[in-house]
């Protein structure tokens, strides 16, 4: 948005895709939080800080968020979508403007168990009507779907058992304790009127009933030492509750998951080939996101040094490749509650951010999810520590530090680490990890480019790497040109040329430094556009 934009736009009616806030000297963060969240709900918009909010409105300015890139990386990361945000200054003041993506298809956001809405002036809870129907677009969600056939007596005591004792421990609600199965249950919304949804028979179900209802609820692991044809070395079907053999199946990974070592001077670092969160939540997502009406089994292959699962059924609406790590949509919301309220997962989408953050955190190749097409879901998670030097950096800039970064900032340093080109979802991350004096700019505009800083690059021995990926200063720079110009003033050298001299610059920095020499006096153009070519000044 523009000055121009802004002076048309302040004088439109609010709405439901539109808020204005005065927030002249600050503005609550958790305000800030749940209007972004309804303007989602309602379809996207923004939320205006610095503009009185009764018409005729006024540009009075704002000083909230100092931080503006922390306080949008905060936002994405408590909500879950891609909220930007950007500084407008104005001659009568700097106004803030956030902008609001709509929620996913099917996908109602919420904030600390709230579905906000906006009505009128305000905010309130979206109606159960309005939340059905943001559920339906999707489609209906099987696991909430009742199995007309199965009863309470064919699910399994244990893992009920299971089941409660994990809610009480991530709820803290020791009432939960005296419930009878049917009424618990029936709180978490596992049996209906009696009845037990599939949700109940996939987390809860005794094999035989799974075995005769919904068959297609099947967990196979396999492991294999080489990639040749052939039977498995191991292979175990687990055909019954989700609650009952999930520890039996990180058990089995465990069993040959082994630890690569690292000592460099002081320091040392043990680190598992799997790690169990990333594994965890990439078999939570198949569990929670399969398409449990396609038959097919999910299965689990684990190799000395990579873990693929892969599940039937396409991403969900709305879900790809390239936004899975923004955009969710789960496929079975009843599943996903249950597995929220045993602590298994805090919320909808948070596994894919913990898989790609841990595998960041321990230098491997982020999850590839490539090998997914219209009828499975597959992900693979390599074990491979590619780089301990980063690890080390990552040390060096401390835990109180990471703990504060969110899954886009780790891709950030990695994407710079690889010397990668930076997605434009996670570059609005760097601005705050430049102020941490955690990443170092050089250049400016189309041709800015990152690296890790000096002193982490010298705390891990490798300097050199630092002055590469800086560049040669300006001054060297133009020596070089000026110095290939000279070599070939008989000929003439065209820009083309000159560009083969520094290819690591973009054409307008090229310019730039050409344009300095002429300036200087030390060259000189002789005919235009491309034809041209560049000749040194006499006696220069």
């Amino acid at each position: 948005m523009n000055t121009e934009e802004l002076e048309a736009l302040i004088n439109s009616p609010e709405n439901e895709h539109l808020e204005f806030k005065e927030a002249k000297n600050d503005f609550d963060f958790e305000k800030l939080c749940k209007y972004c969240v309804a303007i989602a709900n309602e379809g996207g918009g923004m939320v205006v800080l610095g503009v009185t909010d009764k018409i005729p409105r006024r540009i009075v300015g704002s000083k909230a968020f100092p931080d503006i890139e922390s306080a949008v990386s905060t936002l994405t990361e408590r909500l879950h979508i891609k909220v930007s945000g950007h500084r407008l200054l104005h001659p009568c003041g700097c106004v803030l403007v956030f902008r609001v993506p709509s929620r996913p298809k099917g996908y109602p956001i919420e904030y600390k168990g709230q579905y906000l809405m906006r009505a009128g002036g305000s905010l309130k809870p979206m109606t159960q009507d309005m939340l059905r129907g943001v559920f339906e677009e999707s489609g209906p969600d099987f696991s909430e779907s009742i199995c007309s056939r199965a009863s309470v007596a064919d699910l399994d005591n244990t893992a009920v058992d299971r089941f409660r004792d994990l809610w009480i421990a991530k709820s803290s609600n020791q009432g939960l304790r005296d419930l009878s199965v049917e009424q618990l249950l029936s709180d978490a919304e596992l049996v209906v009127n009696g009845q037990i949804t599939y949700a109940a028979l996939i987390l809860l179900g005794q094999r035989a009933a799974i075995t005769k209802y919904l068959s297609s609820a099947e967990l196979v692991f396999e492991y294999r030492s080489n990639d040749a044809p052939g039977s498995a070395h191991q292979r175990i079907e687990f055909r019954e509750a989700f609650l009952s053999y999930y520890e039996r199946l990180w058990a089995a990974i465990d069993l040959r998951n082994d630890t690569q070592h690292f000592h460099e001077g002081l320091f040392v670092r043990d680190i598992k080939t799997f790690n169990e969160v990333a594994v965890r939540e990439a078999v939570l997502n198949a569990v929670a996101h399969r398409d449990y009406r396609l038959q097919g089994s999910t299965f689990v292959r684990q190799h000395p040094r990579r873990i693929e699962i892969v599940s039937p059924g396409g991403m969900p609406c709305g879900v790809t490749v390239q936004n899975i790590l923004w955009s969710h949509n789960p496929r079975n919301r009843r599943i996903a509650e249950s597995l929220s309220k045993c602590g298994f997962v805090e919320r909808s989408g948070q596994g894919v951010d913990l898989m790609f953050r841990e595998s960041v955190r321990e230098s491997k190749s982020v999850p590839d999810f490539t090998g997914s097409d219209n009828y499975r879901v597959s992900v693979v998670l390599h074990g491979v520590v590619e780089d301990p030097g980063f690890i080390k950096f990552l040390d060096q800039v401390g835990q109180e530090t990471l703990s504060a970064f969110g899954t886009y900032e780790f891709l950030a340093l990695d994407f710079i680490n690889r010397e990668e080109k930076i997605p434009p979802e996670i570059k609005d991350r760097i601005p705050r990890l430049i102020d941490l004096g955690v990443v170092e700019r050089f250049g400016k505009g189309r041709g800015a480019k990152y690296s890790l800083s000096r002193r982490f690059y010298d705390y891990v021995g490798k300097s050199g790497t630092y002055t590469r990926r800086r560049g040669l200063d300006r001054d060297t720079n133009k020596a070089l040109l000026l110095k290939h110009i000279r070599d070939y003033k008989k000929k003439g050298t065209r820009l083309s040329e000159l560009a083969q001299v520094l290819p690591s610059l973009t054409r307008g920095q090229l310019r730039r430094l050409i344009s300095d020499l002429q300036a200087e006096g030390m060259i000189r153009c002789e005919g235009k556009t491309r034809a041209g070519k560049w000749y040194p000044v006499d006696g220069k």
